[in-house]
């Protein structure tokens, strides 16, 4: 589905109590494009990811991972989707400590596919690919910030996700490992993985296609898709009211 529409978010609503932390937050993501989601401490970045990440459940709206509703489905379901179609950074990399960096990167694969052997042989090639094959050994909980993050991300593609989303993920580092980590970020994009990163960081934000705006729990100054970004609601023939 080359330039299709990887995720398609419509009016989505998340209150705590009294208190709204998304305001009708609509965004769609293309497939292959990196995408800054820029806003303050506390504007409602996190929430918002864990949203489209099907890690929390909107009161209202939709969510849709290339065409699926994972709302209309069951909880193993769910899991499923999110274990083969979506990939998470964290800004602390959340690596199992004491297991070896090769072993963080080949769970995720080894829980989807059953095969220790293949998932191991996934981590090693992606553990190349960032420069970290020395590092394999290692424990997580030893590894510097710069080799833990591009370790979380090793981890977050070993499934090959159609989307990566990342949540201050260069937020604890340096300008020499912030600059390692957007270049694996650049990789996969170009690779025709989507990307969303949320982020306070002009650097970081500079280095995507485009950015969106957050404030208070609703997405502002958010640019028009250019002409090859097509129509959420033509493309997946979402009926009046956002619900597929």
């Amino acid at each position: 589905m080359s330039g299709g529409l990887v995720l398609v978010a419509e009016g989505l609503v998340r209150r705590r109590g009294d208190k709204t932390i998304i305001a009708g937050a609509s965004l769609t993501l293309k497939q292959g494009e990196s995408v800054a989601l820029m806003g303050p401490s506390g504007c409602g970045k996190t929430t918002l990811l864990h949203l489209l990440g099907v890690l929390d459940r909107p009161g209202a709206g939709t969510v849709l991972i290339e065409g699926i509703n994972p709302w209309s489905k069951g909880r193993n379901a769910r899991a499923a989707l999110r274990l083969r179609r979506i990939g998470f950074v964290f800004q602390q990399s959340n690596l199992i400590p004491f297991l070896s960096a090769r072993d963080n990167v080949a769970l995720p694969a080894w829980r989807l596919s059953g095969s220790r052997r293949s998932a191991l042989a996934q981590a090693d090639a992606l553990l190349d690919r960032f420069g970290l094959s020395v590092q394999a050994g290692a424990p997580g909980g030893v590894l510097s910030l710069g080799e833990a993050q591009r370790v979380a991300t090793a981890r977050a593609l070993v499934n090959r996700p159609a989307i990566i989303l990342a949540d201050e993920p260069t937020g604890s580092l340096d300008s020499a490992s912030t600059e390692a980590v957007l270049d694996s970020f650049d990789e996969i994009v170009r690779e025709g993985t989507t990307l969303l990163v949320a982020t306070h960081d002009s650097r970081v934000a500079s280095r995507m296609h485009r950015m969106v705006h957050m404030q208070d729990g609703a997405l502002v100054d958010q640019p028009i898709p250019t002409t090859s970004y097509p129509s959420p609601f033509t493309a997946l023939k979402i009926p009046a009211g956002g619900r597929p």
